[in-house]
């Protein structure tokens, strides 16, 4: 007996009809679409109504003018110094380099993680490169 979830009524990934796609990319969701129409050349009133209940110490419009003024960042810049890296045998150094800032509480452990995929990412371009140039002499050889 098979189980209802690998029926093919109700399989996902294929809810359209053949020849049918769904929404194109970047559609808007209906209701999203109604609120853009319901506030369509009100933008100014609203916005200079906020500012007002801010002005007089609406807390809750303060918030929202300062989140479009300054949203909270999602990802900040941190500064550490990392060795140059030239080869893939510098990103050993480079990480051992990125260890001591986490143990040294320069960075966090999560913007290291983040560092370390950029290390690892710039490790295999370098890897790749080489691997190229090597195989590029190799032919030349022949």
């Amino acid at each position: 007996m098979t189980s209802p979830r690998k029926s093919a009524a109700n399989a996902r990934g294929k809810p359209f009809a053949a020849g049918n796609p769904g929404k194109a990319k970047g559609t808007r969701h209906r209701v999203t679409r109604a609120i853009e129409e319901l506030l369509e050349g009100e933008h100014e009133a609203l916005t200079r109504t906020a500012i007002e209940k801010a002005l007089t110490g609406d807390v809750v419009a303060l918030r929202l003018c300062l989140d479009r003024l300054a949203p909270p960042r999602r990802d900040a810049p941190i500064s550490i110094t990392l060795p140059p890296i030239a080869t893939a045998a510098d990103t050993v150094t480079a990480s051992s380099a990125l260890l001591d800032a986490v143990a040294n509480g320069d960075c966090t452990p999560d913007e290291a993680g983040r560092v370390m995929a950029l290390l690892t990412a710039h490790k295999q371009i370098i890897e790749t490169a080489d691997l190229a140039a090597r195989v590029a002499a190799l032919e030349e050889r022949k």
